[in-house]
């Protein structure tokens, strides 16, 4: 390249080059400024960090590092720059600006991310974290995860099992970690916020050999804080260290780990309907900053740790071989009191005010130890034969989780609304659960990814999977055994036009164990089942970063368990969920960014069921209309503005013990920051107005109330 220019360059540890003039006859060699040549380790992976908030790859929908616009499937890439800008600090916050996500279907709630997609729930069967599973089989032992430890979020929307076996129909969200970088970077952090917070994160990476062949990175937080009620603690120390090693071009090795120890109370913002919906027939309303826990018994207590590694081998130019794996222990110490039912005393005159005064509360209890370990083999050969490619993956994986619980449910104090005092003692309850139980998973899968002329891109998958769940119980020293096996597939294709428009159509399916028992026959259920139909349009701009798309879509859950008139479950279930999506990623003018999203679901209800009562019922948390803008712009001085607004249409709540629908309600969000050299300045605010709003309701006569406002202040370091 400087061929005749009279220069030189020499190459620096960093994988750049110096680049000095030629030794001439008369004088010596001098250095210039160092100079960044970008070559093949710069362009995008599906794991690499993303700047700004337009990605292009993703491997959360096909295991492959394939470009976005052709995959047949809606998927969505928040990046961790877009969620460093709306001032994220929890999965539900990142998820906040994307469509087809209920992020709040149990309110505020600081015990877990509990999350529905397309109107399914996402937060029991588990989230993935690299491509692995972090199944939920207990009750409140839930693996966490740190957003300042990923470097994307990635939502894949529908069915998936053909890649990931047992899951529900909603669809898959899958965090990518922070990786170790060929460059050195440096970060440190400092926070404080309203609920009480006070945090310190840092973020280290690069080479730890001249030759790059390993490279590291430490990412750690430490952080004390508050919940929004109680005086309760919300504390957290988060580390993951991770580290790459290259001993030959072909052949790369990452070893993942990290460990979270949380201690923290137990925050849930629920009030009867009838008396925070609606009015109570004494015509009163309850206030909505009552908190119906008990500041301290409250607690949920939190180990985490998890290792596990990522293997790639190069064999030749046709076959690649790799194996992912990870093992992960929780123990998980949860106590919480809370509000029920209303304690009438006045049964004569039920419209007396006095009978809406006190409610009666409940106490949970659970102490839950979970092991899990997940293996994922895989073999990929790129094959061409004329105008034909294909990338096939042939894939083995196996998974094994167990959980040993003890799980209580009894009565506790009772609480005045009005004039709550807390610190009545608390009887610990009988446990209703007690035993191990496990989950087992042997999948076999095969895809291929073809490409035609250029123009076209097909996928076709296939899966067979054995599942087995066991039970056994230490309260009545039963062992229940429950085997399951099914077959899934996937197909679809994709039409990528020239101007970067890119058409496509899907079909896929998932299974869903249903650990039921037929009380006649003694024989464990099938498997409930998914499938949807997708088609949808992107658009990828040449030359430009922005994306857009839309995706229609018809998706089913079938043969779900209900119980008949004689209380015997049957698998005559079946809901249908129907919709619209558009999503855009936008830089229309140099420094402004827009991201915008709607979603429309005319259809989400039971459309069978062996109890007639259920036919019709609309799902939980799935509004007709929902609507999400964010912008900022970054000015040449260092200044950067932006703002946000969400808003959730009307939606008909969970059961017929919900007597009105909930209401719509819209969210704002604000954010300003400052650069400077090195220093980067931020302040956050969520939901900007404070408004208090019903996120959701129950079929248990309970709704439960959305976050308060959120104020963090952010100064980063960066070297």
């Amino acid at each position: 390249m400087l061929a005749g220019t009279g220069l030189g360059a020499t190459p620096t540890a960093n994988g750049g080059f110096a680049v000095h003039e030629g030794a001439g006859p008369t004088q010596a060699p001098a250095t210039l400024t160092p100079v960044r040549v970008r070559g093949e380790s710069d362009r995008e992976t599906a794991t690499s960090h993303v700047e700004g908030y337009v990605a292009r790859r993703s491997a959360t929908a096909t295991k492959t590092d394939t470009p976005l616009i052709e995959t047949p499937q809606s998927v969505t890439v928040v990046t961790a720059d877009f969620a460093e800008a709306i001032g994220a600090t929890s999965l539900k916050d990142a998820l906040g600006y994307t469509p087809g996500v209920d992020i709040a279907a149990n309110g505020a709630d600081s015990r877990f991310d509990w999350l529905t997609l397309r109107g399914f729930d996402a937060y029991s069967p588990g989230f993935y974290l690299d491509n692995l599973p972090l199944r939920n089989i207990g009750t409140w032992g839930v693996w966490q995860t740190d957003t300042y430890g990923a470097e994307r979020i990635e939502l894949m929307r529908g069915p998936a099992s053909v890649l990931y076996g047992q899951g529900g129909p909603g669809g898959v969200v899958n965090i990518v970690s922070k990786r170790p970088t060929a460059e050195a970077q440096k970060e440190l952090q400092v926070q404080l916020g309203d609920p009480a917070r006070y945090q310190v994160a840092g973020d280290f990476a690069g080479p730890v050999d001249a030759e790059g062949r390993v490279l590291y990175r430490v990412t750690a937080l430490v952080r004390e804080g508050e919940l929004p009620a109680g005086d309760m603690d919300d504390d957290r120390v988060f580390i993951a260290p991770s580290l790459t090693w290259r001993p030959t071009n072909d052949t790369t090795l990452t070893l993942l780990a990290h460990a979270i120890h949380g201690r923290a109370g137990v925050y849930s913002r629920g009030l009867r309907a009838a008396g925070s919906l609606v009015p109570t027939a004494a015509g009163t309303f309850v206030p909505t900053d009552t908190f119906t826990g008990e500041p301290d018994y409250n607690r949920l207590a939190q180990d985490q740790w998890a290792v596990g590694y990522e293997l790639e081998h190069r064999l030749d130019d046709t076959f690649t071989l790799r194996q992912n794996a990870r093992y992960g222990h929780l123990d998980t110490d949860l106590r919480q009191v809370q509000g029920g039912g209303y304690v009438t005393v006045d049964t004569a005159n039920p419209a007396n005010p006095a009978n809406f005064r006190t409610v009666r509360r409940n106490v949970f209890t659970s102490q839950e130890d979970v092991g899990s370990f997940v293996i994922d083999n895989q073999l990929q050969a790129r094959v061409a034969a004329g105008d034909w490619r294909h990338t096939l993956l042939v894939g083995l994986d196996w998974q094994h989780t167990r959980v040993d619980q003890v799980t209580g449910f009894g009565a506790g104090p009772t609480l005045n609304l009005y004039e709550p005092v807390y610190g009545a003692p608390v009887t610990s309850p009988a446990p209703y659960v007690d035993g191990l139980s496990t989950v087992k998973q042997a999948g076999l899968y095969v895809q291929d990814q073809i490409k035609w002329t250029d123009r076209w891109s097909i996928t076709l998958g296939g899966r067979y999977d054995r599942a087995t769940a066991t039970v056994d119980s230490r309260l009545d020293g039963t062992h229940v055994r429950m085997p399951d096996e099914a077959f899934t597939g996937r197909a679809g294709v994709v039409y990528l036009m020239p101007n970067g428009l890119a058409p496509y159509a899907s079909y896929t399916e998932s299974f869903t164990p249903t650990a039921t028992i037929d009380t006649v026959t003694g024989e464990p259920l099938d498997p409930e089942t998914g499938r949807q139909y997708e088609a949808g349009l992107r658009y990828q701009p040449p030359g430009r970063k922005e994306n857009y798309s839309v995706a229609v879509f018809d998706l089913r859950r079938r043969n779900y368990v209900t119980n008949d008139a004689q209380n015997r479950p049957r698998q005559t279930g079946e809901v249908v969920v129907r919709g619209l999506e558009l999503e855009a990623a936008v830089q229309p003018v140099k420094a402004l960014n827009v991201v915008g999203a709607y979603g429309w679901t005319p259809k989400a209800e039971v459309t069978a069921s062996s109890n007639p009562d259920e036919i019709g019922k609309q799902l939980i948390a799935t509004p007709e209309h929902r609507v999400s803008l964010w912008a900022d712009y970054r000015f040449d001085f260092g200044l950067k503005l932006g703002a946000g607004a969400r808003y959730t249409g009307s939606n008909h709540g969970n059961g017929e013990a919900v007597p009105a629908k909930v209401p719509a309600y819209t969210l704002f969000d604000l954010m300003a920051g400052y650069e400077l050299d090195r220093w980067q300045l931020a302040l956050n605010v969520r939901n900007l107005g404070d408004k208090t709003y019903i996120a959701n309701c129950d079929a248990y006569g309970s709704c439960y109330f959305g976050d308060p406002r959120k104020v963090i202040a952010t100064a980063t370091y960066r070297w």
